[in-house]
């Protein structure tokens, strides 16, 4: 009498002979001492590092009342760091109304680099988003909502509103008439080009905003980018054909933001207004936009240790693989946990699977034993002998290839989880108690920093895996997984090649950036300044797509090497 079931699917059995091959490498892996202690070092590093910098830091300014520690970042409507300076002419507007003006020239200066050391080299010139227009705001407090139509140095008309939000329009060729319009909560800009035909750039909706508000014309400038820094600039903006409804009463100036200089008390970099007949040229520095620099430690600073700390990480995974493979290499196959756990298979009695005993004949008779499983007739566990020539050859090297990967990425991903959800909150506990500003971070983007991080740590662990079962040589796999992952991070963050962190798996990186990118904010690209090349989601693609070319890679070379005769 036949045991076998036939009418359960090879499906099945391939899922049970993974699930089976999992359990025996993940007890294999809990029993490797030195490669839990290797994680252990991993946590430590990535942990110590970060909170040695957290520890370090130390945050002045000048203020009025001399030098001492930064305020709190400014923040906008939805709590966006922002910077909210400029010079404002304006008048109040109590109700609807609107204004109109035409920007004639823009003019501008900025720092350049020394030329000569010690030598300030200011030229002539405007930045790309200098910035000069019509605006409304609901005061001059900083931090307030606004809405602006606007020309800029180099992106055309714009308008914006509460710091975050964009709207682009036409290009900017000569002269440009502008037209902002307040209808209760709704404010509207308009752009010509001859002052009788006008276009929409955007509408938008400002709630709560009081029935007197400030109106008029601005300049700001933001800094010209060096290095993580920014130096000084400046715009001038001539307006002229300026007509007003629903204000009255003279002009208002206001250097809006403007900070001291060394001493405390003189304005560093002042605009101002000029008026020449029916014009005005309103000069400022500053920005009306979101913060980069400006805004406080980020908490991805704490994460400086978490590049080192992945070498420890790529090794273990590394080290799983090939002493693994090294293992299957010297083991015979019947060290393996045999098909009958409910007893040895000489007491005569039935296995205990949870299947229905087999009485039909003694497990020695030709008839293969009734496992509760279907006999594999194609290779999904790995060929199975004749019934009666010994116990099951081991499964396909695929399968175990698999397992072995998903215990070192899973490892890995807890190890990431415990490192970095250790070193954020407490390396951010110690920059408060030392009173640093820290850029503001909202709760979904801390938990997309610290799982970010436990997956980057993961699918690192699961490239070096592919590296590893590819050249089956430990030293050269982990110099190989050090080399695509570590080192081009390393060099991006040092500034040397930034675009390293686009087009290695070092871009997976991106994930743990904790501070927005927004399209209006010119920034330099560089993991030291808190900005990646590509975006947090996409960078780790970029890094998922390399662990998917590598573990793909390896697997096509495993088959033909199974398949291969025996010498």
């Amino acid at each position: 009498m036949s045991s076998s079931t036939p009418h359960r699917s090879g499906r099945r059995a391939g899922r049970d002979g993974f699930s089976r091959s999992l359990r025996a490498q993940w007890a294999a892996f809990r029993s490797a001492r030195d490669l839990l202690l290797t994680l252990a070092a991993s946590v430590l590093v990535t942990v110590s590092l970060g909170l040695l910098v957290a520890g370090g830091a130390r945050s002045t300014c000048v203020t009025s009342k001399g030098e001492g520690p930064c305020p709190a970042p400014l923040v906008g409507p939805d709590g966006t760091a922002v910077r909210d300076r400029y010079y404002f002419v304006h008048r109040p507007l109590r109700g609807n109304g609107e204004i109109t003006a035409r920007v004639s020239d823009l003019t501008g200066r900025m720092r350049l680099p020394d030329a000569v050391p010690g030598v300030r080299n200011v030229r002539e010139g405007v930045v790309p988003w200098a910035k000069a227009g019509l605006l409304v705001r609901q005061s001059l407090t900083r931090g307030t909502p606004y809405a602006a139509v606007m020309v800029t140095g180099g992106h055309g008309v714009r308008m914006q509103h509460d710091f975050v939000h964009d709207v682009a329009g036409g290009p900017v060729r000569g002269p440009v008439w502008l037209r902002l319009t307040r209808s209760g909560d709704t404010l509207t800009g308009h752009e010509s080009r001859d002052g009788t035909r006008w276009t929409e750039v955007g509408t938008v909706t400002l709630p709560g905003l009081p029935e007197t508000v400030e109106i008029g014309l601005f300049a700001t400038s933001p800094g010209v980018l060096w290095q993580a820094a920014q130096a000084f600039s400046q715009v001038t903006a001539t307006f002229d054909r300026i007509g007003l409804r629903g204000a009255d009463g003279p002009w208002r100036r206001d250097d809006v933001g403007v900070s001291l200089g060394p001493d405390g008390r003189t304005p560093h970099h002042p605009g101002g207004v000029v008026e020449s007949g029916d014009r005005l040229l309103v000069t400022g520095g500053g920005d009306i936009g979101p913060a980069s620099v400006e805004g406080g430690m980020r908490a991805d600073l704490m994460l400086i240790g978490g590049t080192v700390g992945l070498i420890p990480v790529l090794v273990v995974a590394v080290l799983f693989l090939t002493t693994g493979h090294r293992r299957d290499t010297r083991e015979p196959a019947d060290t393996r946990e045999p098909a009958n756990t409910g007893g040895p298979a000489d007491t005569g009695g039935p296995a205990d699977t949870g299947e229905p005993a087999d009485t039909g004949g003694p497990a020695d008779t030709g008839e293969p034993a009734d496992t509760g499983e279907p006999i594999d007739t194609h290779g999904s566990e790995g060929t199975r002998g004749p019934a009666g020539s010994g116990p099951p050859a081991e499964p396909r090297p695929a399968l175990l290839l698999a397992a072995r990967v998903t215990v070192a990425g899973a490892a890995a991903f807890v190890t990431g989880l415990v490192a970095a959800g250790i070193v954020i909150p407490a390396g951010l506990a110690i920059l408060r108690a030392n009173q640093n500003p820290i850029q503001p971070i909202t709760l979904g983007t801390g938990l997309r920093v610290v799982v970010g991080y436990a997956a980057l740590t993961a699918t690192a662990a699961v490239l070096a895996s592919g590296l590893a079962a590819l050249v089956r040589r430990s030293v050269v796999a982990i110099g190989l997984a050090v080399a695509l992952v570590v080192v081009p991070h390393l060099t991006a963050t040092a500034g040397l090649a930034p675009w390293l962190s686009a087009v290695t798996p070092a871009a997976g990186f991106a994930i743990t950036q904790s501070v927005p990118a927004f399209a209006h904010v010119d920034v330099r690209w560089s993991p030291i300044g808190g900005y990646h090349p590509l975006p947090p989601w996409a960078g780790l693609a970029v890094t998922c797509g390399y662990a998917a070319l590598a573990l793909g890679a390896a697997t096509v070379v495993h088959r033909r090497r199974a398949a291969r005769p025996p010498a």
